[in-house]
Protein backbone atom coordinates (compact mmCIF):
# COMPACT_ATOMS: atom_id res chain seq x y z
CA UNK A 1 0.00 0.00 0.00
CA UNK A 2 1.12 3.18 -0.96
CA UNK A 3 -0.15 6.96 0.15
CA UNK A 4 0.78 10.70 -0.24
CA UNK A 5 -0.01 13.58 1.82
CA UNK A 6 -1.03 17.05 0.38
CA UNK A 7 -0.85 20.15 2.17
CA UNK A 8 -4.39 22.05 2.19
CA UNK A 9 -4.57 24.79 -0.12
CA UNK A 10 -4.98 27.85 2.73
CA UNK A 11 -4.99 27.61 6.71
CA UNK A 12 -5.42 30.91 7.52
CA UNK A 13 -8.25 29.78 9.68
CA UNK A 14 -5.99 28.26 11.90
CA UNK A 15 -4.01 31.35 12.51
CA UNK A 16 -1.94 32.60 14.46
CA UNK A 17 -0.49 29.01 14.69
CA UNK A 18 -0.22 28.85 10.83
CA UNK A 19 1.17 32.94 11.02
CA UNK A 20 5.04 31.64 9.47
CA UNK A 21 4.26 27.66 9.41
CA UNK A 22 2.15 25.71 7.22
CA UNK A 23 -0.07 23.63 8.94
CA UNK A 24 1.45 20.21 8.67
CA UNK A 25 4.17 21.70 11.13
CA UNK A 26 1.93 22.66 13.66
CA UNK A 27 2.59 20.45 16.80
CA UNK A 28 0.17 17.43 18.09
CA UNK A 29 1.44 15.40 21.55
CA UNK A 30 5.16 17.39 20.56
CA UNK A 31 5.08 16.32 17.00
CA UNK A 32 4.85 17.98 13.51
CA UNK A 33 1.10 16.69 11.88
CA UNK A 34 2.48 15.55 8.96
CA UNK A 35 5.53 13.44 10.98
CA UNK A 36 2.42 12.15 13.16
CA UNK A 37 0.46 11.30 10.39
CA UNK A 38 3.62 9.75 8.25
CA UNK A 39 4.27 7.74 11.79
CA UNK A 40 0.53 6.43 11.58
CA UNK A 41 0.47 5.33 7.87
CA UNK A 42 4.02 3.74 8.48
CA UNK A 43 2.70 1.37 11.25
CA UNK A 44 -0.72 0.54 9.50
CA UNK A 45 1.98 -1.36 6.14
CA UNK A 46 1.77 2.04 4.09
CA UNK A 47 4.81 3.35 1.95
CA UNK A 48 4.32 7.05 2.60
CA UNK A 49 5.31 8.79 -0.81
CA UNK A 50 6.22 12.17 -2.26
CA UNK A 51 3.45 13.95 -4.79
CA UNK A 52 5.32 13.45 -7.45
CA UNK A 53 6.18 9.79 -7.12
CA UNK A 54 1.97 9.14 -6.51
CA UNK A 55 0.32 6.20 -9.32
CA UNK A 56 -3.04 5.34 -9.67
CA UNK A 57 -2.85 3.20 -6.59
CA UNK A 58 -1.76 5.99 -4.55
CA UNK A 59 -4.02 6.90 -1.42
CA UNK A 60 -4.09 10.56 -1.29
CA UNK A 61 -4.74 11.79 2.65
CA UNK A 62 -5.05 15.94 2.86
CA UNK A 63 -3.35 16.86 5.69
CA UNK A 64 -6.06 19.10 7.17
CA UNK A 65 -8.08 15.81 7.48
CA UNK A 66 -7.95 13.36 10.83
CA UNK A 67 -9.25 9.84 10.23
CA UNK A 68 -8.86 6.13 11.70
CA UNK A 69 -6.11 4.75 9.55
CA UNK A 70 -8.10 1.39 9.35
CA UNK A 71 -10.56 3.02 6.55
CA UNK A 72 -7.88 4.50 4.15
CA UNK A 73 -6.24 0.76 4.00
CA UNK A 74 -9.73 0.03 3.02
CA UNK A 75 -9.39 2.21 0.21
CA UNK A 76 -6.14 1.01 -1.00
CA UNK A 77 -7.39 -2.53 -1.02
CA UNK A 78 -10.58 -1.37 -2.91
CA UNK A 79 -10.69 -2.71 -7.07
CA UNK A 80 -13.53 0.15 -7.53
CA UNK A 81 -13.78 2.38 -4.76
CA UNK A 82 -11.75 6.23 -5.75
CA UNK A 83 -13.15 8.17 -2.77
CA UNK A 84 -13.58 8.27 1.01
CA UNK A 85 -16.11 9.78 1.91
CA UNK A 86 -17.02 11.34 5.89
CA UNK A 87 -21.25 10.69 6.80
CA UNK A 88 -21.59 14.33 5.83
CA UNK A 89 -20.55 13.57 2.43
CA UNK A 90 -17.12 15.38 2.59
CA UNK A 91 -14.26 14.06 0.47
CA UNK A 92 -11.85 12.37 3.02
CA UNK A 93 -8.80 10.86 1.10
CA UNK A 94 -8.84 9.33 -2.57
CA UNK A 95 -7.11 6.64 -4.78
CA UNK A 96 -5.50 7.83 -8.01
CA UNK A 97 -3.39 10.47 -9.76
CA UNK A 98 -6.03 13.10 -9.27
CA UNK A 99 -8.28 14.58 -7.09
CA UNK A 100 -11.75 14.09 -8.52
CA UNK A 101 -13.86 16.73 -8.66
CA UNK A 102 -17.29 14.01 -8.68
CA UNK A 103 -16.61 10.63 -7.27
CA UNK A 104 -18.67 7.70 -8.90
CA UNK A 105 -17.64 4.98 -6.74
CA UNK A 106 -17.24 5.37 -3.20
CA UNK A 107 -16.95 4.51 0.01
CA UNK A 108 -18.68 5.60 3.23
CA UNK A 109 -16.87 5.40 6.37
CA UNK A 110 -18.12 5.23 9.76
CA UNK A 111 -14.87 5.09 11.22
CA UNK A 112 -14.14 8.44 13.14
CA UNK A 113 -12.54 11.19 10.93
CA UNK A 114 -12.86 15.51 11.54
CA UNK A 115 -11.52 17.95 9.60
CA UNK A 116 -8.84 20.18 10.73
CA UNK A 117 -9.64 23.88 9.94
CA UNK A 118 -9.16 25.71 13.01
CA UNK A 119 -7.18 25.79 15.69
CA UNK A 120 -9.10 23.92 18.23
CA UNK A 121 -9.30 21.30 16.13
CA UNK A 122 -5.75 20.85 16.35
CA UNK A 123 -6.76 20.74 20.56
CA UNK A 124 -9.38 18.07 19.62
CA UNK A 125 -6.40 15.74 18.08
CA UNK A 126 -4.30 16.17 20.58
CA UNK A 127 -6.55 15.20 23.16
CA UNK A 128 -7.49 11.95 21.04
CA UNK A 129 -3.81 11.28 20.72
CA UNK A 130 -2.73 11.38 23.64
CA UNK A 131 -5.95 10.12 25.05
CA UNK A 132 -4.27 6.45 23.72
CA UNK A 133 -1.50 6.82 25.73
CA UNK A 134 -1.37 3.58 27.82
CA UNK A 135 2.16 3.54 29.48
CA UNK A 136 4.89 5.26 30.49
CA UNK A 137 8.53 6.74 29.12
CA UNK A 138 10.67 8.51 31.51
CA UNK A 139 14.07 9.82 30.56
CA UNK A 140 14.56 12.85 32.87
CA UNK A 141 14.24 13.21 36.54
CA UNK A 142 10.83 13.04 39.07
CA UNK A 143 11.15 14.20 42.18
CA UNK A 144 10.26 11.64 45.02
CA UNK A 145 7.90 14.17 46.85
CA UNK A 146 6.10 14.58 42.79
CA UNK A 147 3.03 12.67 42.38
CA UNK A 148 1.75 11.08 39.06
CA UNK A 149 -1.25 10.31 38.09
CA UNK A 150 -1.62 8.54 34.35
CA UNK A 151 0.84 7.98 32.01
CA UNK A 152 3.81 10.52 31.43
CA UNK A 153 6.59 10.63 28.59
CA UNK A 154 9.17 12.76 30.13
CA UNK A 155 12.32 13.51 28.08
CA UNK A 156 15.95 13.75 28.57
CA UNK A 157 16.87 16.45 30.60
CA UNK A 158 13.86 17.15 31.76
CA UNK A 159 12.96 17.72 35.95
CA UNK A 160 9.76 17.39 37.76
CA UNK A 161 10.37 19.31 40.84
CA UNK A 162 8.93 18.52 44.35
CA UNK A 163 5.15 19.45 45.18
CA UNK A 164 4.40 18.76 41.43
CA UNK A 165 1.07 16.63 40.64
CA UNK A 166 0.45 15.55 37.26
CA UNK A 167 -3.06 13.62 36.55
CA UNK A 168 -4.22 12.51 33.18
CA UNK A 169 -1.98 11.69 30.04
CA UNK A 170 1.14 14.04 29.76
CA UNK A 171 3.94 14.26 27.06
CA UNK A 172 6.83 16.44 28.36
CA UNK A 173 9.98 17.20 26.13
CA UNK A 174 13.48 17.51 26.86
CA UNK A 175 15.38 20.17 29.17
CA UNK A 176 12.02 21.32 30.67
CA UNK A 177 11.85 22.14 34.54
CA UNK A 178 8.06 21.84 36.20
CA UNK A 179 7.46 23.04 39.28
CA UNK A 180 7.58 23.31 42.20
CA UNK A 181 4.35 22.99 43.17
CA UNK A 182 2.68 22.95 39.78
CA UNK A 183 -0.60 20.78 38.67
CA UNK A 184 -0.72 19.85 35.03
CA UNK A 185 -3.97 17.91 33.80
CA UNK A 186 -5.93 16.74 31.17
CA UNK A 187 -4.31 15.45 27.58
CA UNK A 188 -1.49 17.93 27.67
CA UNK A 189 1.83 18.18 25.87
CA UNK A 190 4.65 20.59 26.95
CA UNK A 191 7.56 21.30 24.29
CA UNK A 192 11.08 21.19 24.49
CA UNK A 193 12.88 23.24 26.67
CA UNK A 194 10.28 24.63 28.45
CA UNK A 195 9.57 25.74 32.21
CA UNK A 196 6.21 25.79 34.51
CA UNK A 197 6.97 27.64 37.02
CA UNK A 198 5.64 27.33 40.98
CA UNK A 199 2.05 27.13 41.44
CA UNK A 200 1.47 26.99 37.61
CA UNK A 201 -1.87 25.10 36.53
CA UNK A 202 -1.82 23.70 33.06
CA UNK A 203 -4.86 22.53 32.15
CA UNK A 204 -5.50 19.65 28.54
CA UNK A 205 -3.59 22.31 26.97
CA UNK A 206 -0.44 22.38 23.95
CA UNK A 207 2.51 24.22 24.59
CA UNK A 208 5.04 24.71 21.91
CA UNK A 209 9.04 24.56 22.80
CA UNK A 210 10.90 27.50 24.64
CA UNK A 211 8.08 28.56 25.88
CA UNK A 212 7.53 29.83 29.78
CA UNK A 213 4.76 30.18 32.14
CA UNK A 214 5.54 32.32 35.08
CA UNK A 215 4.62 31.35 38.54
CA UNK A 216 0.91 31.88 40.34
CA UNK A 217 -0.59 31.19 36.76
CA UNK A 218 -3.51 29.61 34.62
CA UNK A 219 -3.77 28.36 31.03
CA UNK A 220 -6.58 26.35 30.62
CA UNK A 221 -7.44 24.28 27.24
CA UNK A 222 -5.26 26.75 25.37
CA UNK A 223 -2.50 26.23 22.54
CA UNK A 224 0.71 28.39 23.11
CA UNK A 225 3.15 28.94 20.72
CA UNK A 226 7.02 28.83 20.52
CA UNK A 227 8.88 31.54 22.65
CA UNK A 228 5.90 32.70 24.59
CA UNK A 229 6.55 34.34 28.03
CA UNK A 230 3.62 35.11 29.96
CA UNK A 231 4.20 37.00 32.96
CA UNK A 232 3.65 35.28 36.93
CA UNK A 233 -0.36 35.53 36.91
CA UNK A 234 -1.27 35.49 34.26
CA UNK A 235 -5.01 33.54 34.14
CA UNK A 236 -5.73 32.24 30.15
CA UNK A 237 -9.71 31.43 31.15
CA UNK A 238 -11.51 28.74 29.57
CA UNK A 239 -14.99 28.69 31.06
CA UNK A 240 -18.25 30.75 30.11
CA UNK A 241 -20.32 31.90 32.87
CA UNK A 242 -23.37 31.00 30.79
CA UNK A 243 -21.73 27.37 30.42
CA UNK A 244 -22.44 27.51 26.55
CA UNK A 245 -20.10 26.82 23.58
CA UNK A 246 -17.37 28.67 22.87
CA UNK A 247 -17.50 31.21 20.32
CA UNK A 248 -14.17 32.79 18.31
CA UNK A 249 -13.86 35.47 15.89
CA UNK A 250 -12.40 33.76 12.47
CA UNK A 251 -11.68 35.99 9.84
CA UNK A 252 -14.70 38.24 10.44
CA UNK A 253 -16.61 34.96 11.34
CA UNK A 254 -17.89 33.81 14.83
CA UNK A 255 -17.30 30.45 15.07
CA UNK A 256 -18.78 28.17 17.23
CA UNK A 257 -16.19 25.70 18.67
CA UNK A 258 -18.62 23.33 19.78
CA UNK A 259 -16.23 23.13 22.95
CA UNK A 260 -17.62 23.70 26.56
CA UNK A 261 -14.00 24.57 27.35
CA UNK A 262 -11.30 26.68 25.62
CA UNK A 263 -8.93 28.80 26.10
CA UNK A 264 -6.59 31.10 23.85
CA UNK A 265 -4.60 30.16 21.00
CA UNK A 266 -1.57 32.62 21.38
CA UNK A 267 1.58 32.95 18.45
CA UNK A 268 5.03 32.90 18.78
CA UNK A 269 6.77 34.89 20.53
CA UNK A 270 4.15 36.77 22.55
CA UNK A 271 4.77 38.37 26.11
CA UNK A 272 1.84 38.92 28.47
CA UNK A 273 2.77 41.36 31.66
CA UNK A 274 2.18 40.41 35.17
CA UNK A 275 -1.53 39.54 35.92
CA UNK A 276 -2.51 39.70 32.68
CA UNK A 277 -6.56 38.57 31.81
CA UNK A 278 -7.25 36.90 29.14
CA UNK A 279 -10.74 36.04 27.85
CA UNK A 280 -11.66 32.33 26.79
CA UNK A 281 -11.75 31.47 23.12
CA UNK A 282 -9.10 34.83 22.64
CA UNK A 283 -6.67 34.96 20.11
CA UNK A 284 -3.23 36.29 20.41
CA UNK A 285 -1.22 37.11 17.24
CA UNK A 286 2.28 36.47 16.93
CA UNK A 287 4.89 39.19 18.85
CA UNK A 288 2.36 41.21 20.60
CA UNK A 289 2.44 41.81 24.20
CA UNK A 290 0.61 43.01 26.39
CA UNK A 291 0.51 45.79 30.36
CA UNK A 292 0.99 44.54 33.45
CA UNK A 293 -2.73 43.95 34.79
CA UNK A 294 -4.00 43.66 31.10
CA UNK A 295 -7.60 42.24 30.29
CA UNK A 296 -7.18 40.90 26.56
CA UNK A 297 -11.18 40.55 25.71
CA UNK A 298 -11.08 40.66 22.16
CA UNK A 299 -8.09 39.44 19.48
CA UNK A 300 -5.18 40.94 19.16
CA UNK A 301 -4.02 39.42 15.90
CA UNK A 302 -2.15 42.87 14.02
CA UNK A 303 1.39 42.91 15.49
CA UNK A 304 0.83 47.01 14.99
CA UNK A 305 1.15 47.49 18.28
CA UNK A 306 4.06 45.67 19.48
CA UNK A 307 6.46 47.87 17.19
CA UNK A 308 7.17 44.59 14.91
CA UNK A 309 6.44 43.41 11.57
CA UNK A 310 6.92 40.12 11.83
CA UNK A 311 8.51 37.37 13.77
CA UNK A 312 9.90 34.38 13.15
CA UNK A 313 10.70 31.20 15.24
CA UNK A 314 12.10 27.59 14.63
CA UNK A 315 10.99 24.68 16.40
Amino acid sequence: MQATLHEPDTSQDCAPLTNGRALSDCLVANHKLRELMTTELRQAGFEVVPNSKANAETVHLPVDHWIEVGALCMLAQSDNAVCLIDKRGDLVAWKGLEKPKRCGSDIITEASCFRIKYPWDLLRLNEEVLGMLDSSEISGDIHPLAYVDGHIHLGKGSKILPGVYIEGNVIIGEDCQIGPNAYIHGNTSIGDHCSIGNAVEIANSVIYPHTHVRHLSFVGDSILGSHVQLGAGTVVANYRHDGTNHRSLVQGNLIDTQRKRFGAVIGDGVRTGVNTCVYPGRKIGPGRMTNPNATVEKDLMSSRMTGRNSVSFQI
